[in-house]
């Protein structure tokens, strides 16, 4: 994908990763990867900043002799899911109107 993706789109799908279940970060970032380009030093300040927003909440669970943290989607975060979506079908509309030449008013 040449195109860059933007940070809301990535938090967005996160969010929407999350409201299916509980996933742990690296889980979370070879989920995302599978779509989108990205590293993990990409994906844990995204997270970071998801959970600053009260948009996810932690907890970690023990897994061979470690703590694995796990991200869980707050209702703030269901919220500010519907408010990503909404934006994108704006873009996506204005964007497909521009480059499909259906912009003429």
């Amino acid at each position: 994908m040449a195109i860059q993706v933007s940070t809301e789109i990535l938090e967005g799908s996160v969010l929407a990763l999350l409201t299916k279940k509980d996933y742990y970060g690296y889980a979370i970032t070879r989920e995302i990867k599978k779509i989108f380009p990205i590293s993990e030093s990409t994906m844990y300040p995204i997270l970071r900043r998801l959970k600053n927003e009260d948009w996810l909440s932690t907890y970690d669970e023990a897994f061979e002799g470690r703590n694995r943290r796990y991200y869980q989607i707050t209702d703030l975060g269901r919220e500010q899911l519907v408010k990503i979506k909404n934006n994108w079908q704006e873009l996506k509309a204005a964007t497909d109107a521009i480059l499909e030449g259906n912009n003429e008013k």
